[in-house]
C-alpha cells in the first residue's frame, strides 16, 4: 500500500457494493488504489474491476492484475471509456470525491494552504484552465461567484474586488501572493479555515468538479445492473447535496418525475443510512473528518 492516499471509509464503502466474485466494478477515482485493492480482494478469478484517474501521478500505483484494467481519464466520460472496453453494465460504483493525499501533499500542485507554489490546482495537469487563469483572468462577476457559491464565503465581493485590482498592477502567480492580496480577510484566528474555502472555491472551479459530479451520476443508472451498487463518498456539502438528490429523486433540482398513477419514478432505493469515519480512523487520518458514505441500488 501507498503512501499516495488514505482510502477513506474503505471497509464501509466497499461493504457497500455487495460486491458478487463474478461482478464487474468500477472504481472512478483510483488515486493510490486502496479502494481498487480491497475490491480485487474481494473479487474472484472472473471478477473485473475498471479504475479511472485522470491525474497521470496515479499511474504509479497501477495494480499488475489481470483482473484490473486502468484508465488515465476523468470519470465524467465514464461510459464512453468502458462502452471502449466492451463494458455497458457493471455491478457497482465506488466514488471518492474530493483531492487526494498525494495532490495535498505535493507543494508545486498547488492545493495546500501549507505550501508556497504557482497557483495550478489542476487535477489534470494537461487542462488549460489552472488557479492563474481563474484568479487573474476572470471577470468581477465571475470571481465573486465562484467564491460565494463554492467556498461559502461572505465576503467573496470584497475580495473578488481586491483581486481585480491587485492583479491590474502586477498578475498574481503564487499562492503566498494571493494569500498576500487577501490578508485583510485573514484575522489570525481564522485564517487557516477562510483560506481553505478560497482555496476549495477556486479548485473546484478549475476543475469543474460540480458538473463532473452532475455528469458522471446521470450516467450511473445506465451502467448499473438492476440490483447493482453506488457507494460514493463526499466531502463538503456541495458534493453531498449532489448524491443526496440523487439517489432521492433521480435529478439535482426540483421534484421527481410521476408516471400516469402518481408514483415516484427514480431510479434507486437508499441502502442504509448516512456514514461517516469513526473517532478512531479521524484520528489516523484527520482529513477524513468531513467524510460522507452514501450507497444506493439500481431498482
Amino acid at each position: 500500500m501507498t503512501n499516495y492516499h488514505n482510502p477513506v471509509l474503505l471497509q464501509e464503502s466497499v461493504d457497500g457494493l455487495n460486491i458478487k466474485s463474478d461482478g464487474i466494478y468500477v472504481d472512478v477515482t483510483f488515486g493510490g488504489g486502496g479502494h481498487s485493492r480491497e475490491i480485487l480482494n474481494r473479487l474472484g478469478e472472473s471478477g473485473r474491476l475498471y479504475a479511472f484517474d485522470q491525474d497521470e501521478d496515479a499511474l504509479e500505483n497501477t495494480i499488475n492484475d489481470d483482473r484490473f484494467v486502468l484508465i488515465n481519464e476523468n470519470f465524467r466520460y465514464i461510459k464512453q471509456f468502458l462502452k471502449f472496453y466492451g463494458v455497458r453494465k457493471v455491478d457497482g460504483i465506488l466514488a471518492d470525491f474530493g483531492v487526494s493525499s498525494h495532490q495535498f501533499d505535493k507543494a508545486e500542485r498547488g492545493f495546500s494552504t501549507r505550501f508556497e507554489a504557482d497557483l495550478d490546482m489542476r487535477m489534470n495537469q494537461r487542462n488549460t484552465l489552472s488557479a492563474y487563469e481563474v484568479v487573474n483572468k476572470y471577470t468581477y462577476d465571475d470571481l465573486r461567484k465562484v467564491l460565494f457559491e463554492y467556498g461559502d464565503l461572505r465576503n467573496a465581493n470584497a475580495m473578488a474586488n481586491v483581486i481585480i485590482v491587485a492583479r491590474e498592477e502586477s498578475p498574481i502567480k503564487t499562492t503566498e501572493q494571493l494569500k498576500e492580496t487577501l490578508k485583510k480577510f485573514l484575522p489570525n484566528h481564522k485564517e487557516h479555515k477562510i483560506l481553505a474555502q478560497i482555496y476549495q472555491a477556486i479548485r473546484i472551479e478549475v476543475n469543474q468538479e460540480i458538473q463532473v459530479i452532475k455528469e458522471f451520476l446521470a450516467q450511473v443508472p445506465e451502467l448499473l445492473e438492476e440490483g447493482g451498487r453506488l457507494s460514493a463518498i463526499s466531502y463538503h456539502s456541495l458534493e453531498d447535496r449532489l448524491v443526496k438528490r440523487y439517489i432521492r429523486a433521480g435529478q439535482f433540482e426540483g421534484e421527481p418525475e410521476k408516471d400516469f398513477y402518481g408514483n415516484i419514478e427514480v431510479p434507486f432505493k437508499k441502502v442504509g443510512g448516512l456514514k461517516v469515519p469513526s473517532r478512531e480512523e479521524i484520528k489516523v487520518n484527520n482529513r477524513a473528518r468531513s467524510a460522507k458514505l452514501r450507497v444506493a441500488e439500481k431498482i
